[in-house]
């Protein structure tokens, strides 16, 4: 059994860039945990952020449900994270605690802040979780993590590299599932702030609308990433992908090997 920590910087990043593979480390036994570095309590254009982060902390919850994770939305405010020095001690104690065997987050290079800022809060953890030192309330790891970024499509300074991709088409309506019960983002924010139009309120009409709105946005990973996905899969496998998740391998922390890495994703889960 491994352990997976994915740290985003709101509630539904980690959804929507590894929700699908934690569905699969899930069905292969593997102890999953998202964490939420802020409490979402910005996104939104009608709501007052107390009841929005109440609300957002709920979602989170129903769609860890969804496939039977650990989510955790901690209490930072959406839109003004900081990599401070208290923070980054939270951050090396959380990883402590937990154990990971990996763990992945943002890349540095980001439009938002966030995202930016959680990467640099994660990366700057990654050696001072094995110093005894630092946080001595909580002991330290003895081996590092492997740290590794979710995907984004951001070219400069440099474009993201997949290390490894892995097909979610069996999983993609749990995946689906959870970004559903997201319902102020997918439903209310998001539509408002990149003007989508006005989801149905019917339910099984929103999630075709959640899909029809999303799928070409999240099949961007399997279109970028054909190559990666034939070196895994097999061309005609690949050619077929519709949806994956990718990741690149962060340079802190533990350099795994290639059979290390086919251990650590869920490449080969039967479904």
């Amino acid at each position: 059994m491994k352990s997976i920590l994915v740290i985003g910087a709101h509630p539904d990043d980690c959804d929507f860039f590894a929700g699908g593979c934690a569905a699969l480390w899930r069905r292969r036994g593997d102890r999953v945990r998202f964490v939420s570095m802020t409490n979402g309590d910005a996104g939104h254009h009608t709501m007052a952020r107390r009841a929005l982060a109440e609300r957002r902390r709920a979602e989170a919850a129903r769609a860890a449900e969804v496939i039977g994770i650990e989510y955790v939305v901690l209490h930072h405010h959406d839109g003004e994270l900081l990599p401070t020095l208290e923070i980054r001690s939270e951050v090396i104690r959380m990883v402590r605690e937990f154990r990971p065997d990996l763990v992945l987050t943002h890349r540095p290079h980001d439009y938002h802040p966030d995202h930016r800022y959680t990467s640099t809060l994660v990366l700057d953890s990654a050696y001072l979780v094995t110093v005894p030192l630092l946080c001595p309330g909580v002991p330290h790891l003895e081996t590092n993590p492997v740290y590794g970024y979710l995907w984004d499509r951001f070219e400069r300074p440099v474009p993201f590299r997949p290390d490894v991709v892995v097909d979610i088409d069996p999983v993609m309506d749990l995946k689906w599932e959870m970004l559903h019960w997201h319902s102020s983002q997918f439903y209310e924010w998001l539509p408002y702030n990149l003007r989508q139009g006005e989801p149905p309120l019917e339910p099984s009409a929103r999630r075709r609308w959640l899909a029809e709105t999303w799928s070409d946005e999240l099949g961007r990973v399997a279109e970028s990433s054909r190559d990666a996905l034939a070196k895994r899969y097999g061309r005609e496998r690949a050619e077929r992908v519709r949806f994956a998740e990718a990741f690149e391998i962060a340079e802190q922390g533990r350099q795994p090997s290639t059979d290390e890495l086919r251990e650590l994703f869920p490449l080969d889960v039967a479904v």
